[in-house]
């Protein structure tokens, strides 16, 4: 009977340590879907409006650093025209580069490309975006003005596509290779995202054995809602973010690497 007794509680132990959750996961960048709410942008009259961003920007589009306020990573935008249907712009904070884009509309003027490169965290992310229109902007304006919608991702550096989990019956953890990680209780308690130069603070609540939902936070205010929810066969990770600060709702799914 003791014996028995020993093996039960030690079976116990090991599936309370186990957790689907535990190990490396990967994005697979064609399950994205993105939200039918538009990007509205406008370049005209040597200034450029991004309407749907939240705060919006207006700055001139003259190359040079404008300020702006209201953003957690950055402080200043520059908006650079190419040419007629190319722009760069450089986001800035307390004067290091944060994110650079390149945003080019086709031949047609019915989609946008856009070339990243995210240095929000130790190291840099780069990516491809296509955007397909969904309205014209006004007559005489640049090219890139009017709705955009964001339709596939072509490509994205493998250092931006993996996370690591970790969950026990206390809380749950989570890392990325380029230095952002953070350590959170189910307590309903804020943790700082360790590395995170937006100062974002996480909390953490399970839902299920297989559902864990995760609140950020800047500021005291709710910018968005992840919800990870594991298959069943422990494969792959369904995960919904809502972002509350745009009212805008993204998809995804990451397979298990190890």
């Amino acid at each position: 009977m003791k014996k028995l007794l020993t093996f039960v509680l030690l079976v116990a132990a090991a599936s309370f340590a186990q957790s689907p959750f535990d190990g490396t996961w990967v994005t697979k960048l064609d399950s994205a879907q993105f939200p039918k709410k538009p990007e509205v942008f406008l370049l005209a009259k040597g200034r450029y409006v991004c309407s749907s961003c939240v705060p919006k920007i207006d700055v001139k589009a003259d190359g040079t650093d404008q300020k702006v306020s209201g953003f957690s990573y950055f402080d200043t935008v520059a908006v650079r025209v190419i040419d007629k249907r190319s722009i760069e712009v450089t986001e800035k904070k307390d004067g290091k580069v944060m994110f650079v884009e390149t945003d080019t509309v086709s031949p047609g003027g019915k989609r946008m490309n856009e070339k990243f490169t995210d240095k929000t965290e130790e190291k840099a992310v780069k990516g491809d975006i296509i955007f397909t229109r969904v309205a014209a902007g006004p007559a005489g304006a640049h090219a890139i003005s009017g709705s955009w919608r964001a339709t596939k991702v072509n490509s994205v550096s493998d250092n931006g596509l993996k996370m690591t989990y970790h969950a026990s019956s206390e809380g749950f953890k989570m890392s990325d290779p380029n230095g952002e990680s953070y350590d959170a209780k189910f307590d309903g308690k804020d943790y700082e995202i360790k590395g995170d130069p937006g100062h974002t603070m996480v909390s953490v609540k399970r839902i299920d054995k297989r559902t864990i939902e995760e609140t950020d936070k800047r500021n005291g205010k709710v910018e968005g809602v992840l919800r990870l929810t594991v298959s069943p066969d422990g494969k792959m990770i369904h995960a919904v973010y809502e972002n509350k600060r745009q009212g805008t709702t993204t998809t995804w799914k990451m397979k298990k690497e190890s």
